[in-house]
């Protein structure tokens, strides 16, 4: 096995990393590749494996590999910029050790060490300028961190304190008993009193800390000197503000990246959408998103919702297109319902959604019927009681979204003027797929990962099945792309999926197939208006707009609007 001369913990780290690593022999052959390098040059390894640099990879440093001189390089391979170190490798230091990454994966890491710098230089300052004894360890009860005012109340210093055992620094008699100890052993928030070596009496809370798996992996105890028993009840007060405070922060951290990592994206017009929905979620403001279906509008609102005050509140969506017009007012507003024994008060969106976030989905489609009530709802936030008495004063926060264009709505007189304007406080474009071609592949690798989980199984895309896929207008946009994944992935056999097993119209060696088929004769003048009026039916569903159907059939906006009077009639 050529991959053999590796020893096997050189080989589990190697492929550990979050680097490329690729190991050229004196011949400038392929030893080594871990599956990192593969992914990002789109190879498998059993095809490279053995092969020469210069045949498998004839555009990529050839002349620095051949060289072999260690030195930091450049180069772009696809779309993608990647920064790359060479060095001399093996016992005789002819071999080559070729190790890259991605330049933006790179600047962002960076950009991260820069900030945890800053963070621990802040954390650092706050522990050292606190009254209080901040006293941090780990599962395990080894001490990682502690504020200055140790050496005050306890006399010693931080240096003398970090990396022992709390058990062993309970021995000696520094505290007496270790609330971080008392913690590990019950597994929950302990407070009580303790002594120190210098004589001093500490109220301390000790707070667990806990992974996604219920195990401790940090106790914070926050100590306070009570020595002088008259101020116990503020000093206690000022503890349990600190301690909730810190438990507030680290939960605010955890659905950061609850969120974070539901939301996959690269593309510089994705992070602009995110930006904007983290800065608008700190204020109450009406939000209408616009963008084609299936670009992901849902999640970007409830990204707005956990990210606002109201994140403890309810998220309760509403489909206004899917649920029928005799039903959906009731849906909204509540009614009262006939039971066995007497009549059942069923409450409205309006009246769940109080403290929380409103989601109306398709809001184009809400019937005309219903806009005024819907209207004063919203302006006045106040809806009537189902039992018909008195109204019901709600708070919620109202975000809305649209596949089509409202303003054209307006114009035509099926969606009211004031309720447009009510809602269209900021507008917020999610873009379609194929204008971030960039989240394609994250995407299709992260349905994929999560489907093979789900499954337990291990399939793989060729990369140029994936450049295939990205390259894909995606009319579905991303609802469309993840069930074209979870479609190839489970009914396809073997573990490598190639670009032959798209759908036709999605493969390019299909290019050929007829965009029409005929399959009976009708008179030519009835065969054009059918398909006039079938490419018209089409392009409205898809595009909404008719400024935008008339560009893509390549007419005039009157033609596109004459032709649908006239189908429409």
């Amino acid at each position: 096995m050529v991959e053999g001369f590796i020893a096997e913990g050189k080989r589990e780290f190697m492929e550990s990393i979050p680097f490329g690593v690729i190991i050229l022999s004196l011949e400038r052959s392929i030893l080594w590749i871990n599956q990192f390098a593969c992914e990002q040059l789109f190879c498998a390894r059993e095809q490279v494996l053995n092969t020469s640099w210069k045949d498998t990879f004839p555009n990529l440093l050839v002349d620095e590999v051949t060289r072999g001189v260690p030195d930091i390089f450049q180069f772009k391979f696809g779309d993608n910029h990647f920064i790359t170190q060479i060095l001399s490798y093996g016992e005789n230091g002819r071999d080559l050790l070729f190790i890259f990454q991605n330049m933006k994966v790179f600047e962002e890491l960076i950009k991260e060490m820069d900030s945890y710098k800053n963070l621990d230089a802040d954390l650092k300052a706050i522990f050292d300028i606190s009254y209080d004894v901040i006293y941090v360890s780990d599962g395990d009860g080894i001490t990682l961190r502690v504020s200055a005012a140790s050496e005050r109340l306890w006399g010693y210093k931080e240096s003398e304190l970090i990396g022992k055992s709390v058990y062993q620094l309970e021995k000696e008699g520094v505290f007496s008993p270790s609330i971080t100890r008392l913690v590990l052993e019950k597994k929950e928030k302990v407070s009580m009193t303790q002594t120190t070596k210098t004589g001093r009496r500490l109220m301390v809370v000790g707070i667990p800390i806990q992974d996604e798996n219920g195990q401790i992996i940090r106790v914070v105890n926050a100590s306070r000197d009570i020595t002088e028993v008259s101020k116990l009840k503020n000093e206690l007060t000022v503890m349990k503000q600190l301690t909730e405070g810190y438990r507030q922060e680290l939960m605010n951290l955890r659905i950061k990246n609850e969120i974070e990592n539901q939301l996959i994206y690269r593309s510089e017009k994705m992070k602009h959408v995110v930006l904007l929905a983290e800065k608008i979620s700190k204020v109450d403001s009406n939000v209408l998103l616009l963008g084609e279906s299936g670009v992901g509008k849902e999640l970007i609102a409830s990204f707005i919702h956990k990210w606002s005050d109201r994140e403890s509140g309810p998220f309760i969506s509403v489909n206004c297109g899917a649920i029928p017009e005799n039903v959906l007012e009731s849906e909204l507003f509540g009614n009262m319902e006939k039971g066995t024994q007497k009549e059942v008060g069923r409450l409205g969106s309006f009246v769940l959604a109080n403290g929380g976030t409103l989601f109306l989905d398709d809001i184009d489609k809400l019937p005309i019927s219903l806009q005024v009530k819907v209207f004063r709802a919203i302006q006045e936030r106040n809806v009537p009681n189902i039992n018909g008495t008195n109204s019901i004063e709600v708070n919620f926060r109202i975000i809305a979204s649209t596949s089509v264009d409202l303003e054209e709505k307006v114009r035509g007189g099926t969606f009211r003027k004031d309720i447009y304007y009510l809602l269209n406080v900021i507008p917020m474009v999610v873009p379609s797929l194929r204008e971030r071609k960039d989240d394609v592949i994250p995407l299709i690798l992260h349905f994929a990962n999560r489907i093979n989980k789900k499954y337990s199984m291990n399939k793989k895309f060729n990369p140029l099945l994936l450049k295939t896929m990205q390259e894909y207008a995606w009319p579905g946009n991303v609802r469309e792309l993840q069930n074209i994944v979870e479609r190839l992935l489970v009914t396809v056999d073997g573990n490598w999926i190639e670009v032959e097993q798209l759908p036709d119209y999605m493969n390019p060696n299909c290019a050929n197939q007829k965009v029409i088929q005929v399959n009976h004769i009708v008179p030519l003048k009835e065969a054009i208006e059918i398909l006039e009026k079938e490419l018209l039916m089409l392009a409205q569903e898809r595009y909404g707009s008719t400024t935008k159907m008339a560009e893509v059939l390549g007419v005039n906006q009157s033609t596109i609007s004459r032709k649908l009077q006239q189908y429409n009639k």
